[in-house]
């Protein structure tokens, strides 16, 4: 059994020398390398943007989106968008461990785990797909995929639904990185806030500002503001499009005391929402983008030419402790719970 790279450059077709999740194509051979574990994969959790693009790009209809995921698997080896450049996570259960890794894991064959890595860099190969769920960006199928000596996975938990841990699993980043970023007292604007990422956060940001702070949720439609309501995990709700940066502003200037926010999180699957995450903050304060439409360039130049002195930092899917904690998040919020068994089950 051969052994290959621990972070997967063996697995690059083209071009050579680069890491598999910024390679055009990859192999999805699975004949396995001994550090390496297979995988037997249930379901693929495109992410949010990703799957939005496909979705809009034939019009909704189910059977053009499960040929242009295969499309997009059969050309690269993985499902990475090529128009997004992002892929999601998935669930199966271990099928086999490379020799080399057998003493190093806690992983035993039959184990059913996610992956916290993304689908952007795992070598994938689907023999069919079985369902696709548009509503929640879930794809079933029957198919293999390999996890590097390098990837993050997490166990799924025996308390909850498979689904259900999935849908949580594949935001664990965002909730985290809101608990890490807020703290007592601030005021925090959240885009996206009734989306899987979004609630999430909210309920994240609440427990950190406490009463003193000023948790603002931006929503789209009213359907939206009346699910935050009606869970109470902000302070205040904002109705916009957060593509109308000045618009965004002013909203929430409204609702802050005429004051700028300490950190926005952007959690929207929509492009063009970079300035309406940057707008509303003051200077050395916080812009977080989780969202992976973010076009890092709009970004960069956008708040250079606002003049905003503000700390922007990558939505890295990944952060220490980011699994168990929003797994926690389900087992203490009863009402968050049922909103996404409603959705996600």
């Amino acid at each position: 059994m051969k052994k290959g790279c621990k972070y997967g450059t063996h697995r690059v077709i083209e071009p050579i020398g680069i890491l598999p999740q910024g390679a055009k194509k990859i192999s999805n051979d699975m004949e396995l390398y001994s550090n390496e574990i297979l995988i037997d994969v249930k379901a693929l959790n495109i992410d949010s943007a990703s799957f939005t693009q496909i979705k809009e790009s034939v019009g909704g209809d189910v059977e053009k989106i499960k040929e242009r995921i295969l499309e997009i698997v059969e050309d690269r080896g993985k499902m990475q968008n090529p128009v997004t450049g992002s892929g999601g996570m998935l669930i199966g259960t271990i099928e086999r461990i490379g020799a080399e890794l057998e003493a190093a894991t806690d992983l035993k064959v039959g184990d059913k785990i996610a992956t916290l890595v993304s689908l952007s860099l795992t070598p994938l190969r689907i023999e069919e797909i079985l369902d696709v769920k548009v509503n929640i960006d879930r794809v079933e199928i029957k198919g293999k995929a390999i996890l590097f000596e390098s990837g993050i996975y997490a166990k799924l938990p025996e308390d909850m639904e498979e689904t259900l841990a999935l849908a949580a699993l594949d935001v664990a980043g965002a909730p985290a990185q809101t608990a890490k970023l807020c703290k007592e007292g601030d005021s925090v604007l959240i885009l996206g806030a009734a989306g899987k990422s979004g609630l999430m956060c909210c309920y994240e940001a609440m427990k950190k500002v406490g009463s003193k702070g000023n948790v603002i949720a931006l929503v789209r439609s009213q359907k939206d503001a009346a699910l935050l309501s009606e869970l109470e995990i902000c302070h205040n709700i904002v109705l916009a499009d957060a593509r109308n940066p000045v618009d965004v502003l002013n909203r929430v200037l409204e609702v802050n005391k005429g004051q700028e926010v300490d950190i926005a999180i952007n959690c929207v699957n929509v492009t063009d929402t970079e300035m309406s995450t940057i707008l509303p903050v003051k200077n050395d304060g916080t812009v977080y983008f989780f969202s992976m439409a973010t076009s890092f360039t709009k970004a960069a130049l956008g708040a250079e030419g606002v003049g905003k002195d503000v700390n922007m930092i990558i939505g890295n899917g990944y952060t220490k402790g980011h699994a168990e904690l929003t797994l926690q998040v389900l087992r203490e919020s009863k009402v968050l719970r049922e909103v996404y068994e409603g959705l996600y089950l």
